[in-house]
């Protein structure tokens, strides 16, 4: 498939530059594969498109301030540094800017020598990795870092929770799980009154979530890869609740990623998906790429927002409602005016 099959035209003031005033503020598209209709409403309309039974899978990472501003120790020189992925005890895999200007050897400072750090190394893709010096890093990280907003997003962000889900557990991510950003205690008191049950596993999202494709050839594209962790006992009983007909149903396409790897780890490793699992399952890196043409193991439905043209996020909502459909429905949120993007409007694939 090319890279133009995946685009669309967005004009540029349809991208949401600030939450709704409330949580469940923004609108629902109803994306409904059975009679490939499209439906409008409201956020808390989900509760009515959820069932008894139904399973919701939620990314409970913890959006960390990580971007960086400091200087380099002996010469000065001005330095700024977005985290991306933990590489080791208090060390990161970073992206520095100006990058030819810091180097394996190099000392960092932040905050007038509050937090020092040292490069350590230069990966294949031109990161670098800083070893901090802190026995209290995350604590130095919440009082000199700032939260990196999607480069799309040009206005300051005034409550700084609300770039963050509320039921955020594990520090770790530098971009939020933007779909459950709609959630509240009395959407999730709805659904459990309904019978719908709540998993949590976590992925630590990377900027590269936001990384272009570059290649014409989507199947060229190189992915990111994401750290992941998932208890035992969630992935059991996410797969009995599959054995038993009832749907999965991903909050956003972090915690959909993180389910069909390991779903097909487990595929790779007895064919069943039975319950009798090594740890390995549990836990490592992804970098799963999802694109029309997947057949996807867990993923029955998928709460969703609404993604960058030619994304691989948009190639992985097409592969789920095909291609075609889900430009149809982008291409309706436009005339409908719609808000794109993570401050924006939801989208729920049935």
């Amino acid at each position: 498939m090319k890279l133009s099959d995946f685009d669309y035209y967005l004009p540029e003031e349809l991208i949401a530059q600030e939450p709704p005033a409330e949580r469940t503020g923004s609108r629902l598209m109803i994306v409904s594969r059975p009679d490939s209709a499209i439906y409008h409403g409201k956020f808390p309309d989900i509760t009515g498109y959820l069932k008894e039974g139904d399973l919701l899978v939620l990314n409970d990472t913890k959006v960390i301030p990580a971007r960086l501003w400091g200087e380099k120790e002996n010469s000065g020189g001005k330095v700024e540094l977005l985290l991306l992925n933990m590489a080791g005890e208090n060390t990161w895999e970073t992206l520095a800017k100006p990058g030819r200007r810091v180097q394996p050897g190099h000392i960092l400072t932040f905050g007038g020598g509050v937090l020092k750090g040292e490069v350590v190394g230069r990966t294949d893709q031109g990161t670098r990795l800083v070893r901090f010096n802190s026995d209290h890093f995350m604590e130095d990280l919440l009082k000199l870092g700032e939260v990196p907003l999607p480069h799309y997003i040009k206005k300051p962000l005034e409550d700084k929770d609300r770039y963050q889900t509320i039921y955020a557990k594990y520090d770790g991510s530098s971009a939020a799980p933007t779909a459950g950003l709609h959630f509240t205690d009395e959407i999730f008191d709805i659904l459990k009154n309904k019978g719908v049950e709540t998993e949590y596993l976590t992925l630590h999202i990377g900027p590269g979530t936001f990384r272009p494709v570059k290649t014409e050839n989507i199947e060229d594209h190189d992915m990111h890869s994401e750290y992941y962790k998932i208890k035992r006992e969630t992935l059991e009983r996410i797969l009995k609740a599959k054995k038993e007909g009832r749907r999965i149903i991903p909050v956003g396409t972090t915690a959909t990623r993180t389910l069909e790897t390991a779903a097909g780890k487990l595929e790779a490793l007895n064919g069943s998906g039975g319950l009798d699992f090594p740890d390995e399952i549990l836990e490592g890196w992804t970098n799963i790429f999802i694109y029309p043409g997947y057949r996807f193991k867990l993923t029955d439905a998928l709460i969703t927002n609404f993604h960058l043209p030619k994304s691989t996020l948009l190639m992985l909502v097409s592969a789920l409602a095909g291609r075609e459909f889900m430009l149809k429905a982008y291409n309706e949120a436009v005339a409908e005016k719609y808000r794109f993007f993570s401050f924006g409007d939801c989208m729920f694939i049935q």
